[in-house]
């Protein structure tokens, strides 16, 4: 990264050719789309190529760094996405009454998942957000853990056992 502060197009081109992949796939989990997750992607290595002086080692690895770029880009295009159709449906056909209706079934799913969430170890929870929240592989939280892989893969599937307990999914 020190070499990519200093210009250097070759290290920047080595960083992009090891973490490229693990960027576009993030963001095309975040946003949902091809063409955004590639608009994504390109911000996010340009964003780099500017800010990478301001990379600080000791807050973490350069690939957290860049997947946590990743994922604010993607979800700031999907909120913005978002805000448009907003903007163009002004008044729900159901008027107010269902806007009301539906904020309060929200606010019940939210509820249900909090506290299926606070069912999970703190093992269990750590793994997950590291993977679905993090988007990261399971090998990757393995690494980060420095866990084996199949301890990861196992406190993940137990995990999303208990959510789906604690959600009343147990039927498949």
């Amino acid at each position: 990264m020190t070499r990519v502060a200093h210009g250097d197009a070759e290290a920047f081109s080595d960083l992009y050719d090891q973490t490229s992949s693990m960027i576009y796939g993030l963001a095309l989990r975040v946003v949902r789309s091809e063409a955004l997750a590639e608009e994504v992607t390109q911000e996010v290595y340009l964003q780099v190529w500017r800010q990478a002086s301001g990379f600080d080692a000791q807050r973490g690895s350069v690939k957290s760094w860049m997947a946590t770029m990743a994922h604010r880009r993607g979800v700031d295009v999907v909120r913005r996405s978002q805000s448009a159709r907003d903007r163009e449906l002004k008044v729900p056909a159901d008027g107010p009454v269902a806007d009301v209706a539906e904020m309060a079934i929200l606010g019940d799913e939210r509820d249900r998942v909090r506290d299926a969430l606070s069912s999970l170890t703190d093992l269990q929870f750590q793994v997950i957000e590291m993977a679905y929240f993090g988007g990261l592989t399971y090998r990757e939280v393995a690494e980060r853990l420095d866990t084996p892989l199949a301890t990861v893969k196992t406190r993940i599937r137990d995990g999303l056992t208990r959510l789906r307990s604690a959600l009343g999914e147990d039927d498949g």
